[in-house]
């Protein structure tokens, strides 16, 4: 009986898809290598390495085949089995690098459909030549692929996955349908945005009543919001190819900022919120923006600060933010210029703290004023209805609603949100108010 050593011998299968055939042919190539090393005397089996419904362009997320490198650099294994270089990768510059890897570790690779082994003198310049054909399958492959979908996109043919996607389902035709519980969630952001709530204290709100958001779970954040009311999904639209793939081997999907061609398809299926509001969410996401770079600041808001003032008021020497300043000591709350209050840097600005408590009394001079003239505003609002923008409608829309309730007699933070713009400072008694809808109030605060 020879006392030789068996061959350590480790088997790979792969395939690129989790349709029914190709599973099963991924349960046959397990079930054949299995009994393929099993029944040779000089092989002693190490494990089968597998990788289902994976990509072979690159090995980056294949954890079976990276499990079986680690393997071979721990020196478990002498001698790899694959059925061809396409099983193994469709990457050159990966089918090169791993195979020379092993064979300076001694391991070889037996490809059998192509009957090469990497250990053979010659092995190494057809191996190469064959790497490079199956990279080109795989660069036919994607192209194709991306032919037949753009041409689906040409046609207006849809077929987009609702699994992460809030407020639809998928029927059995592919079709999308509205979800009723999700949509009440969908129609609740926009109506709190267009509110005055910035999407970190809409994301607050979800949070707190323990809304189960897009993927199952409750962690809600500011920026998915953001996405969420810009999407123009829920209006029953769909916008195509937002982004594309831009190399068929790493498959790195980056945005489509016009290096492709996109397709509009209007009413490709039920709308949840109406094409008006949707509207009036994109003027007002962009207001923000230009608002926000007016004052110089990156966010709008904050979900913690709990006044409605928060990013709304400006210093009338500098432009500049006010910033919120609580004293836990004198349970006191006051405002201070940016450029008054720069730990280290030098003061370039001296206009007056102000009490939170002065802002709120401005607030309600210039808003008590604003309802007294009401009567002599409503042609103005009328015709902002009748004439302006989505945007601009709703804000008619609701200062002809909210003013007809007649005047504050104590700060009100869901009315300040909905209509304050911002309040300028001027000294620590005068202030200017302008609120969403243009109207405009110079107040004086007697203390």
């Amino acid at each position: 009986m020879s006392d030789q050593r068996k061959l350590r011998v480790a088997a790979y299968c792969r395939v690129s898809s989790d349709h029914e055939d190709q599973l099963s042919s991924f349960e046959n190539q397990v079930d054949y290598y299995t009994k393929y090393i099993q029944k040779n005397q000089n092989y002693e089996m190490v494990d089968i390495y597998t990788d289902e419904g994976i990509t072979g362009t690159n090995t980056r997320k294949r954890e079976g085949f990276n499990r079986m490198i680690a393997d071979c650099e721990a020196g478990k294994i002498d001698l790899v089995i694959t059925k061809s270089i396409s099983r193994f990768a469709r990457n050159t510059q990966d089918c090169l690098q791993y195979s020379r890897k092993l064979k300076s570790l001694g391991i070889g690779i037996i490809f059998e459909k192509e009957n090469i082994s990497t250990l053979d003198a010659n092995g190494e310049l057809l191996f190469t030549i064959l790497s490079s054909l199956a990279q080109e399958e795989s660069r036919n492959i994607s192209e194709n692929c991306k032919f037949g979908i753009r041409h689906n996109y040409r046609n207006g043919i849809i077929k987009q996955s609702t699994r992460y996607f809030l407020g639809y389902d998928t029927d059995e035709n592919g079709k999308w349908v509205i979800n009723p519980e999700q949509a009440k969630t969908v129609k609740r952001l926009y109506r709190e945005f267009l509110e005055g709530w910035t999407v970190n204290e809409i994301a607050k709100h979800l949070n707190e009543d323990k809304v189960v958001g897009p993927k199952g779970n409750i962690a809600w954040e500011g920026t998915p919001i953001l996405y969420m009311l810009q999407n123009e999904k829920y209006i029953g639209d769909t916008r195509l190819q937002k982004t594309y793939i831009s190399d068929y081997l790493t498959k790195k999907a980056v945005k489509n900022r016009g290096e492709v061609e996109q397709y509009y398809v209007e009413n490709s299926h039920e709308a949840i919120v109406s094409k008006e509001e949707w509207n009036a969410a994109q003027l007002e996401v962009e207001r923000r923006e230009r608002y926000c770079k007016e004052v110089g600041i990156r966010y709008f808001g904050n979900s913690s600060a709990g006044t409605p003032f928060i990013s709304k008021v400006i210093c009338g020497s500098c432009g500049t933010l006010y910033y919120r300043i609580k004293n836990n000591q004198r349970l006191v709350i006051t405002w201070i210029c940016r450029n008054r209050y720069r730990r280290g840097q030098p003061v370039t600005c001296h206009n007056d703290r102000v009490k939170e408590e002065v802002i709120n009394q401005a607030f309600i001079i210039a808003w008590n004023s604003v309802v007294k003239d009401r009567d002599e505003l409503l042609a103005t609002w009328e015709a902002m209805k009748k004439e302006g923008n989505p945007l601009e409608k709703l804000r008619a829309k609701q200062m002809i609603e909210l003013t007809n309730e007649g005047p504050l007699r104590k700060p009100l933070p869901e009315l300040t949100r909905m209509v304050l713009e911002r309040v300028i400072v001027h000294d620590k008694r005068v202030f200017t108010v302008r609120f969403l809808d243009g109207t405009e109030r110079r107040v004086c605060v007697s203390h």
